[in-house]
């Protein structure tokens, strides 16, 4: 995580609402900015169950390498582990925030995850998400179900 100049942590926190242009670059939130070192993301088509629309999962660096750490623990000889590692890497790509504070949605990606004239963006702490709005009303309803049980979790 990056820091800010009292050496306060910095996190993905809260939901911004932005316009997609014509090119597909999406604004970053001024807040979101100093998180990721260098401006680097690694995004990657995110479904968290089945018959849900995806969104974009957006890593900074460090929680890439948490993440490639769990793919280099699963065995190689896994149907199921070499099919993740193979899909996860065809639906990913790496971009770089501009002097303006956008990135560039690639296409193929922006396409699996329902994007084009809005992106919601929804803060996970270490980590973010990029949805089409009515694809997030959808899977906020969902997690609105099983909140009071997913709080037990911490």
């Amino acid at each position: 995580m990056g820091e800010n100049v009292e050496n306060a942590p910095l996190f993905f926190s809260s939901e911004y609402k932005f316009g997609i242009d014509s090119k597909r670059r999406v604004q970053i939130p001024a807040k979101w900015r100093g998180v990721s070192s260098g401006g680097t993301f690694t995004v990657l088509v995110w479904k968290k169950k089945a018959g849900q629309g995806a969104c974009l999962l957006a890593l900074p660096p460090a929680a890439m390498v948490d993440l490639m750490q769990k793919l280099k623990e699963m065995p190689f000889a896994d149907p199921n582990a070499e099919a993740l590692r193979r899909s996860l890497g065809a639906r990913s790509d790496q971009v770089v925030m501009d002097k303006a504070g956008r990135i560039c949605l690639p296409d193929k990606l922006a396409a699996l995850a329902g994007l084009k004239d809005d992106a919601l963006l929804i803060g996970m702490f270490d980590r973010f998400q990029i949805w089409d709005p009515e694809r997030y009303d959808e899977a906020s309803a969902q997690d609105e179900e099983i909140y009071d049980e997913a709080i037990q979790l911490l």
